[in-house]
């Protein structure tokens, strides 16, 4: 890992962070806490993820071009995210950067930067059923 480059460039650029999407959202829709938040068309929100997270490691502002202003939260606020389903979603990055190849230290500098949003969309409190 060069700590002179951006985690996008440290990534690959485009092509390995497309790689992350497509591995990462098999993972997503059938995991059982938050597989159901998603669409069952789960192609547009990958092209989404894929241009956000371009921008959000240092790449490209592919997102901001197209949507305007990120605004994550108040874009993730119609959905009951409990912190289980933040720790969710980040084990379902930890496993996709796993099977795509990143090691370390890059692996755990890309869960680092994306805990802190991932919790920061937390927006309801922890529920021991998880209803939606």
């Amino acid at each position: 890992m060069n700590p002179n480059l951006s985690i996008y460039d440290n990534l690959g650029g485009a092509k390995t962070l497309r790689r992350l999407v497509e591995a990462f959202y098999p993972r997503v829709v059938v995991d059982p806490l938050i597989g159901p938040l998603f669409p069952a068309d789960i192609n547009p929100v990958m092209e989404k993820q894929y241009m956000f997270l371009s921008q959000f490691f240092g790449g490209p502002s592919l997102y901001s071009d197209a949507y305007g202003h990120p605004m994550m939260r108040a874009r993730h606020m119609g959905f009951q995210v409990t912190p289980e389903r933040a720790e969710a979603w980040l084990a379902c990055m930890q496993a996709a950067l796993e099977e795509i190849g990143v090691d370390e230290p890059l692996r755990s500098v890309v869960i680092k930067r994306l805990s802190g949003p991932a919790h920061h969309f937390v927006n309801t409190a922890s529920s021991d059923n998880n209803d939606l």
